[in-house]
């Protein structure tokens, strides 16, 4: 039953190897599919979407590399 359970981890892992990371994707792109469309015109849409998941990926390396240098 071990070998069932360490399978699922590594299925997992080919498709999320940061959970936060796909957390905060996942919320910031539930924010843009609410919240946007009340608070943003639409020429602004695309954009704020893409700063949004550029940042939230650039947090992702900072805290990636700290943590490897820390090693």
């Amino acid at each position: 039953m071990k070998w069932i359970r360490q399978a699922w981890v590594e299925l997992i892992g080919l498709f999320v190897d940061d959970g936060s990371f796909a957390v905060s994707v996942v919320l910031w792109v539930l924010a843009a599919i609410f919240l946007f469309p009340k608070f943003l015109p639409p020429h602004w849409k695309g954009p704020a979407l893409f700063a949004g998941v550029i940042a939230i990926l650039f947090e992702n390396v900072n805290r990636t590399a700290r943590r490897i240098r820390k090693r």
